[in-house]
């Protein structure tokens, strides 16, 4: 078994929040909480953000509150939405909130099992050694990998997004599209979380870009990429046409500035 690295206690007591978006979930949410929910970070708090799951998602996430509840306080909550409004604005959301709340740093994370929870110390303390505005989670530098499951059409895809919208954004962030970050408070009120436009997978490289372009350092660290756990994937066609055209728009918004 994987250990996850060791930090000062005062590092490792650092308010942290993962932010884990969820609509339909059900199946993975609970095995990825408690992997979370195990990281020695006293300080992490974790903030599930549902989009009125019909599956029951958000119903599970109350409960897994109230488990990992101790004298009245609970290391989760839990933001429920009214309906699917897409990944981009459930993450703006629930990262807002995080940081109105006190976090000091904001973890982006997949509910389906995809992304390592053992790798959060490693972000952390990464970001509190180098001043980093954000850390990526990689699959594309050196000893980063993606699950065996994933076939040759899924490699490319994912190989392609990322060197079409690099190109276009010249950011040198390796694995722009990638969902697993952590940010720093700072970064993300220079971002301008509310005034952010994609609302699906393309808000990734939206908020890279824009913290890129502000000036803040991006640190890419080597992290398995593994199948998700159970359900089905939201990347819709609707979705990869936002992707292809964000990019542009956003190059052309800073020639414009």
């Amino acid at each position: 078994m994987t250990i996850p690295a060791a930090l000062p206690d005062d590092w490792a007591d650092t308010p942290v929040t993962v932010v884990m978006p969820t609509y339909n979930e059900i199946g993975s949410l609970e095995a990825t909480v408690e992997q979370v929910m195990a990281l020695p970070l006293p300080g992490l708090h974790l903030k599930v953000v549902d989009d009125s799951s019909p599956d029951g998602t958000g119903e599970l996430a109350e409960k897994l509150a109230e488990r990992h509840t101790l004298n009245g306080r609970s290391r989760i909550s839990v933001l429920h939405r009214k309906g699917k409004d897409g990944l981009g604005k459930a993450y703006a959301a629930g990262m807002s909130l995080a940081v109105e709340e006190g976090a000091q740093y904001v973890v982006q994370m997949d509910a389906d099992g995809s992304h390592p929870a053992l790798a959060i110390p490693q972000m952390l303390g990464t970001a509190l050694s180098t001043g980093a505005g954000v850390v990526v989670g990689s699959r594309y530098v050196p000893g980063g990998e993606l699950a065996d499951e994933w076939g040759w059409h899924r490699r490319l895809l994912s190989r392609w997004a990322n060197a079409y919208a690099g190109t276009i954004l010249s950011t040198r962030v390796r694995d722009i599209t990638a969902g697993f970050n952590l940010w720093s408070a700072e970064a993300l009120h220079a971002v301008d979380l509310a005034s952010l436009e994609s609302a699906g997978y393309s808000f990734q490289v939206e908020l890279k870009f824009r913290a890129v372009h502000k000036g803040f350092s991006a640190l890419e660290i080597p992290i398995r990429f593994e199948e998700r756990r159970a359900g089905e994937s939201k990347m819709s066609f609707g979705v990869q046409l936002e992707s292809a055209l964000v990019p542009w728009r956003l190059r052309l918004r800073s020639r414009s500035k």
